[in-house]
């Protein structure tokens, strides 16, 4: 799976949380207006183009952001010491992942995110002979709840989570929350920024000592992170405090793009300088 964010898409988002204006950003990178334009629109660098000089004035790293033009990927993550995990990838004009998690003994399952489509899910459900017993939402835009309706009719008894202040109280995550699925532990951490009600849920206990398993949404991406234009301080320090500080091996698992682990972002994310 492909960087959601090629290095066009993490200057745009860098210029306009800095509030630097492209004209400005142009002759950072040495690029007339026209050219500098097509870069952010297509990532593709046609031209000499100063980087590092750009990357300072947005406020990123220029090291990290002409590694990803290079071609820089998260290292591959082998899923086989978490069996009972599985990305679920659906697209409607573009990609979302959803993820779903179950208990190897009691088969209950958390699906974290719904996506565009229900089938693939239900497929997997009935493919393992699970008990969907939780729903998890990181943040409400409507590609990572589309489906949640045929979800919740087919499943009507599993309990909905989510860190909206207008879902009913019983579906609102509350501070030091943990859910038990089966052996698994689910804990929430705060993560707004992208979104007013961004959620981070983590999955520990995982059989033979697996690394946590972080559903961040689109609070950080591989080698990126999602947009937030009002509050982008604000959105660095949640993720920061919320999910770079999880165990380096941690699996980090965004809405879209590949997944990732902590070492990986604080060692390339442009956006992330430790």
């Amino acid at each position: 799976m492909s960087l959601e964010d090629h290095v066009g898409d993490i200057l745009r988002k860098a210029r306009m949380q800095s509030k630097v204006s492209a004209p400005a950003a142009s002759a950072a990178a040495g690029l007339s207006e026209d050219d500098y334009a097509a870069l952010e629109e297509s990532g593709r660098i046609v031209k000499r183009t100063d980087l590092f000089t750009v990357a300072a004035l947005v406020g990123i790293s220029g090291g990290r952001l002409e590694n990803v033009a290079k071609g820089w990927e998260p290292e591959p993550v082998y899923a086989e010491c978490w069996r009972e995990f599985r990305t679920i990838t659906t697209t409607d004009n573009f990609s979302v992942n959803c993820y779903l998690v179950w208990d190897e003994v009691t088969r209950e399952a958390a699906l974290f995110d719904t996506g565009w489509d229900a089938a693939p899910i239900f497929r997997h459900i009935d493919e393992h002979k699970l008990e969907l017993k939780h729903i998890f939402i990181t943040h409400g835009h409507s590609d990572h709840m589309a489906c949640l309706p045929a979800v919740r009719e087919r499943f009507p008894k599993a309990r909905l989570h989510s860190g909206s202040k207008h879902a009913p109280v019983d579906q609102r995550n509350r501070a030091n929350d943990f859910i038990h699925l089966g052996s698994l532990r689910i804990t929430n951490r705060p993560t707004p920024g992208h979104a007013e009600d961004g959620v981070t849920y983590v999955v520990g206990n995982w059989p033979e000592d697996a690394a946590h398993v972080a559903f961040v949404g689109d609070a950080i991406f591989a080698g990126s992170m999602g947009k937030d234009f009002h509050t982008p301080d604000e959105a660095k320090r949640h993720i920061r405090e919320q999910i770079l500080s999880l165990p380096a091996e941690t699996l980090l698992c965004a809405g879209h793009g590949p997944i990732t682990t902590v070492k990986q972002e604080r060692e390339h994310n442009p956006f992330f300088v430790y």
